[in-house]
């Protein structure tokens, strides 16, 4: 930052909130000697500023284990350009690897010439192990500074903003300048403005750190979504503030959605999965039997299904399973839960729905699947047939499991009395 403007934060105050975020700050001179370090990074080291300043990685790094660290900071002093990435970290102090993500910049003298660098580096080795764990779909970890993509500010008990940096200027449409000094209901819809609030009250009520997760609807109505931290910091003679600092995981937030869908479907025919159907079915099974309500549950079997994979290949047979999926899903209402259970087998669960209602949609769905015929890169095309098993809630069934025993005895009789048939009990 360029000057003091009229707003400026002094660098006591600054030196707090650098040692309040959790990542590790740091600047080198020109010969890689460490200049500075926050609390963060005394702590990693288990060193004093003392013993770490003078310093450079050697001490504290296996270098040969660490060629990241050395390789990026040469960029930052030779080239004089900002670099952003992934480093390995092998840590003597610990005797472990560390992933950090890191930004390093120039520093410059008076003359423009390159003095040294400066780096944020925030440790994502527990999320890039979760990373491993999801078959290497992206974790992305958003670091707290000014530098790069998080919201810092600082706001007292009154609802008034003492500091922004540039990230939270931009989020807001403002300048920094117009934005400091102001009530964040000045500056923000008041809607919004009064959600964020909550949060800031529960702060200054515990005077302790906040984890809150935060949702915001943009003008576009699109959901953006943040993890913020919020820590109580005091000044002599002035109100109470907290210091914030919020990091944007909507891509997270998404892709936890995705991981939550596809734990519930299945990858072939995008129907819910056996495993979410077995839970819907309790769900659905203890309100039918508090409430006395009528219940059906229908399997669906695809006739002579191996022989189709014989004669016409695997991929021919996963057409047919994802065409009978697409025939069996237009049938259905909302409240209807559908699901592929087992290779060709599917299970339909039907919430106050009687047998005699149930038998019409069963019936339907026969017949429609009887009428399908599937073409693909193979020769001639594929007709089938399908058995259907079905039954509905007694008073006598005590477990979901009885009733799905007995829809699946039915879709069994259906089977060895011939297929392509509806049978019931």
């Amino acid at each position: 930052m360029s000057g003091k403007s009229p707003h400026h934060i002094d660098d006591s105050i600054l030196g707090q909130i650098l040692n309040s975020v959790d990542a590790y700050i740091y600047t080198k001179d020109i010969a890689g000697k460490y200049t500075y370090a926050n609390q963060a990074v005394l702590e990693l080291f288990d060193k004093s500023l003392a013993e770490i300043i003078g310093c450079d990685d050697s001490h504290f790094f296996d270098l040969a284990l660490s060629a990241e660290l050395t390789e990026n900071d040469q960029q930052v002093i030779k080239k004089a350009i900002r670099v952003e990435g992934e480093e390995y970290n092998f840590i003597k102090n610990i005797q472990a690897v560390r992933i950090f993500k890191t930004v390093k910049k120039p520093l410059f003298d008076a003359q423009g010439n390159v003095s040294g660098m400066c780096g944020v580096s925030t440790d994502i080795t527990s999320e890039k192990k979760l990373q491993e764990q999801v078959n290497e779909q992206a974790y992305l970890l958003d670091t707290i500074l000014n530098n790069i993509d998080a919201h810092i500010y600082m706001k007292n008990n009154e609802r008034t903003f003492m500091y922004v940096n540039s990230k939270v200027a931009e989020l807001f449409g403002e300048s920094a300048k117009n934005i400091i000094g102001k009530k964040d209901y000045d500056v923000l819809p008041q809607a919004i403005a009064d959600h964020f609030y909550q949060s800031d009250k529960e702060v200054f009520a515990s005077n302790q750190k906040q984890v809150i997760d935060e949702t915001v609807i943009d003008e576009n109505n699109i959901a953006h979504h943040y993890i913020s931290t919020k820590i109580p910091f005091s000044q002599p003679g002035k109100p109470p503030a907290l210091i914030g600092f919020s990091s944007d995981v909507t891509e997270l937030y998404n892709l936890k959605e995705q991981f939550k869908k596809l734990a519930n479907t299945d990858s072939l025919t995008n129907l819910y999965n056996r495993r979410f159907f077995t839970k819907q079915a309790h769900k659905e099974f203890q309100r039918a039997k508090r409430y006395s309500q009528v219940m059906t549950l229908i399997s669906v079997d695809i006739d002579h299904f191996k022989m189709i994979n014989d004669k016409y290949g695997h991929p021919a047979g996963d057409k047919v399973l994802i065409d009978v999926s697409a025939c069996l899903s237009q049938n259905l209402r909302e409240s209807d839960v559908l699901a592929r259970i087992g290779g060709e087998e599917f299970s339909i669960l039907l919430p106050e729905t009687s047998l005699e209602d149930a038998k019409i949609l069963a019936e339907r769905i026969r017949v429609e699947q009887s009428e399908l015929v599937i073409s693909g890169k193979w020769q001639g095309d594929i007709k089938l047939t399908v058995s259907i098993g079905m039954s509905s809630l007694t008073e006598n069934d005590v477990t979901f499991d009885a009733l799905f025993s007995r829809t699946d005895k039915a879709l069994y009789l259906a089977k060895t009395s011939g297929r392509n048939q509806v049978y019931t009990l």
